[in-house]
């Protein structure tokens, strides 16, 4: 049940905005579930429609090692929907209130 709760509000990020894993946990109810909001994101399907793209470390730097296939696939799609990135981290202004 809570991973249906994430995935419903991963759904609801939009475009162009982005969360960090601990605030994806509460949007879906869960406290201090940033953790499982990592693990459960790493279990989707490679396939998926969801934006998983747009979840990024507490410290506004994506959780993939730099250089990594995954690493470059996320800040692709970020760029693409005109993410800002800035030594690596994503300005402030991209995050949802």
């Amino acid at each position: 049940m809570s991973k249906d709760a994430i995935y419903i509000a991963l759904a609801q990020i939009p475009q162009g905005k982005v969360v960090s894993y601990g605030e994806l946990g509460r949007r879906a109810g869960l406290a201090n579930a940033g953790r499982y909001v990592g693990t459960t994101l790493k279990q989707l399907p490679p396939n998926t429609q969801l934006p998983w793209h747009r979840v990024v470390n507490s410290k506004r730097e994506l959780s993939f090692p730099e250089g990594s296939e995954g690493h470059v696939r996320q800040r692709r799609r970020l760029e693409a929907e005109g993410i800002v990135f800035n030594n690596g981290r994503i300005d402030k202004s991209n995050f949802i209130n």
